[in-house]
């Protein structure tokens, strides 16, 4: 358990202490998609859903939910984000909406949970938006395309 840093020497869980850590900038950015039945999509996409703009909500969502992070996983550290951001593609030939979300902070860890977080409660609300006409919509493919900062340095996810 060497590796894992959110175990001790006795292999509990705990919080990580960066307190010696530099403040530097971090940036992360993750993505998922959900795929649902043509008709629904059609419904998003001509804002015709019964409970508003899907995108528009599903959005929000995302960005409160980057905020909170740190209160819903449990050895997550609280940041102050500096930013955040989601943008959300309608795709007709997979019948998917599609999420990517962008975090950003200036602090001593990095903002992945965020931005992975951002992007799961943004399709979660659009699940929950649209699933009076449509519960067989399937949320997939949540993972991180890349972080930036901190001691670890750059990384990117490679072509699928």
């Amino acid at each position: 358990m060497a590796d894992l840093t959110h175990f001790n020497e006795q292999g509990d869980a705990h919080m990580v202490d960066v307190g010696a850590k530099n403040i530097t900038t971090r940036r992360a950015v993750a993505e998922g998609q959900i795929t649902m039945s043509p008709s629904t999509l059609e419904t998003v996409i001509s804002g015709a859903n019964k409970k508003g703009d899907v995108i528009a909500v599903a959005r929000l969502a995302g960005i409160m939910a980057a905020k909170r992070t740190s209160e819903l996983i449990p050895l997550c550290h609280p940041l102050s984000l500096t930013h955040v951001s989601l943008e959300f593609e309608c795709r007709r030939q997979s019948s998917a909406v599609h999420c990517a979300a962008k975090a950003e902070t200036r602090d001593r860890t990095g903002v992945e949970m965020e931005a992975l977080n951002a992007v799961q409660v943004a399709l979660l609300t659009i699940y929950d938006m649209c699933k009076a006409t449509d519960r067989g919509m399937t949320i997939e493919a949540v993972r991180l395309l890349e972080k930036s900062g901190g001691r670890s340095g750059d990384w990117k996810r490679e072509q699928d």
